[in-house]
């Protein structure tokens, strides 16, 4: 049996605006029955410092463009890493720091993931999480290092104005659901993640 060796370059790994949100990019290989990748391949991850464990996969399917899902977190002893993927459609992917400590505290990066460009947005511990979808039928894919607990779940506006994310969707006009009308804002937040 011959040993399969990770190879690095099979995996891009990229900080974004806020060095701790990573942007994942699989080697891609086409042929002309398709393609084959592999989204996640943990001995892979490990060689660009990644030494997660994932514990839990959701998925969620939003039928309508222009619905937005969080801003959500989890907090200790339940906080979670993400690691958001999209199997259908496309969606702006939002993460906001909330690290007290952190020189982007109370700021946030954004990344397109679709199911044509096969990206990642890996979402670490302190930071709140939510995104929009540009696409109707838009199915998202992510793995969490932390299982829900709806006792640790918490959440930010996403509309916050002292936040201004720039979405790609009008107030008036985002989907949400009763529970996300209802999120406190950034200033109402406490020091959750020190």
């Amino acid at each position: 049996m011959t040993e399969v060796v990770a190879n690095a370059s099979l995996l891009e790994v990229k900080a974004t605006r806020i060095p701790a949100v990573k942007l994942i990019i699989p080697k891609v290989f086409e042929d002309p029955r398709g393609l084959f990748f592999e989204p996640y391949n943990q001995d892979r991850f490990a060689l660009h410092g990644i030494n997660l464990v994932f514990v839990q996969d959701n998925q969620s399917w939003s039928k309508d463009a222009g619905t937005v899902r969080g801003l959500h977190f989890q907090v200790e002893p339940k906080a979670q890493h993400k690691l958001v993927r999209v199997l259908q459609g496309r969606i702006l992917d939002v993460a906001v720091d909330l690290r007290r400590a952190s020189p982007t505290y109370g700021q946030w990066v954004s990344e397109e993931l679709s199911a044509d460009n096969r990206r990642q947005l890996l979402i670490p511990v302190g930071f709140a999480h939510g995104f929009c979808a540009l696409d109707p039928d838009t199915v998202v894919f992510y793995k969490t290092t932390g299982h829900y607990s709806p006792e640790h779940e918490l959440g930010l506006a996403w509309d916050d104005p002292s936040i201004a994310i720039s979405w790609p969707v009008a107030p008036g006009k985002a989907i949400l659901s009763e529970k996300d009308t209802r999120l406190p804002r950034f200033s109402e937040l406490p020091a959750y993640f020190k």
